[in-house]
């Protein structure tokens, strides 16, 4: 989910008239406007669609949720296709009606998405009247193993009640592995949840003596760290090896581990999730209320909820999906690894935090910014 702004536009081909935007002129091309997460499709897969529709792809990244919201909280961003994740973001756009309901009838593909995945964001959508999940994960620990062998060979993650979250919030531990470089990414949304959840408090609280102790927590650290960067730099940090222990994404350390394996310099990447249960995340697919091409936009979906086409997905940028005929289609190496695809009990421990009221979020907010600041 989670990287680097930039933005891309795609390859051209002519649409069928049936698809074409509102007010275009008779014979213009359809054009879907989407506004996604970076290195967070597969580039073949919007060829493909734009092969078999005419439809071209205007495609713009952001790489944090208030990027996002920002954008929509303006009107008339021009986008046809989003990716916010189900909280807070999602959860927002639901309530403040600048979603468009899903017409159901344009997304026969929709049968393919798991029930019990769905489910899990009806609270915030009653009905997924308007999203489908397009990828999953969890926040966790990214850790070097081969600099952690080296710097403190008596701290071993794979061992029994073993917290890697301890790695970065006991100031001790913190103190030990400064110098091989400590970092938390620059997301409230994602870290404060697992901070409360690590000190025994629930991840949605707004007592301001539990957000004292999570501030508290986090200032104790503040020192070791090396960056709080955006999580692409944290991906691309993890990737060359400067930073041993991070608090990321899921996806963003197995994303970061195949591209250290492949520049072949032993730098040795794994995945922890928080041994409470992690933070569980789902990125979903949805249309703006004033988005101009939304019949563009359905087809899309339903494109992208093909078994064969989010299993490209998933192979590609490593985020599970909830497609489950896809699985068997996803690269054996990804498929089978825990770190993508959880066991059930893990995933059963998995918690999706909730959306903190304006005043708690504000509260939050002040925190942050006084964590960035080290004060």
């Amino acid at each position: 989910m989670r990287r680097s702004t930039l933005a891309l536009i795609l390859a051209l081909f002519v649409a069928p008239a049936a698809l074409a935007q509102p007010g275009a002129q008779p014979g213009a091309q359809p054009v879907l406007n989407v506004y996604n997460w970076a290195d967070y499709i597969d580039p073949t897969v919007v060829q493909r669609f734009q092969q078999e529709t005419g439809i071209r792809i205007r495609y713009d990244v952001y790489d944090s949720l208030e990027t996002l919201e920002g954008k929509l909280s303006a009107g008339r961003s021009g986008y046809d296709l989003i990716v916010p994740t189900s909280e807070p973001s999602f959860a927002r756009l639901v309530r403040a009606g600048a979603l468009l309901p899903l017409d159901r009838a344009r997304i026969p593909n929709w049968r393919n998405l798991d029930p019990v995945l769905m489910d899990r964001v009806a609270t915030v959508d009653p009905g997924n009247a308007h999203g489908a999940i397009y990828l999953w994960g969890t926040v966790g620990i990214g850790l070097r193993l081969d600099r952690l062998r080296a710097v403190a060979p008596d701290l071993d993650p794979a061992a029994p009640g073993f917290s890697a979250l301890d790695l970065l919030l006991k100031p001790e531990l913190a103190a030990r592995l400064a110098r091989c470089g400590l970092a938390v990414m620059d997301s409230a949304t994602d870290v404060l949840p697992t901070v409360l959840r690590w000190l025994g408090r629930s991840p949605d609280s707004t007592d301001p003596a539990d957000l004292r102790a999570a501030e508290a927590a986090l200032l104790a650290v503040r020192p070791h760290l090396r960056a709080i960067p955006g999580s692409g730099a944290l991906l691309d940090m993890l990737a060359t090896g400067e930073i041993c222990v991070a608090l990321t994404y899921s996806g963003d350390v197995i994303q970061a581990a195949a591209r250290a394996r492949a520049a072949g310099r032993g730098v040795e990447l794994g995945y922890v999730p928080p041994r409470a249960g992690p933070h569980l995340f789902f990125d979903m697919l949805a249309i703006p209320a004033d988005a101009p091409n939304p019949a563009a936009a359905h087809a899309f979906i339903d494109f992208l909820l093909r078994p064969e086409v989010m299993a490209g997905v998933t192979s590609h940028v490593r985020y599970p999906n909830a497609v489950p005929a896809s699985r068997p289609l996803v690269a054996a190496a990804i498929r089978d690894d825990p770190s993508v695809y959880p066991p059930a009990a893990a995933l059963a421990a998995a918690y999706v935090p909730g959306t903190p009221p304006a005043t708690a979020e504000r509260a939050r907010n002040r925190l942050w910014s006084r964590f960035r600041a080290g004060r």
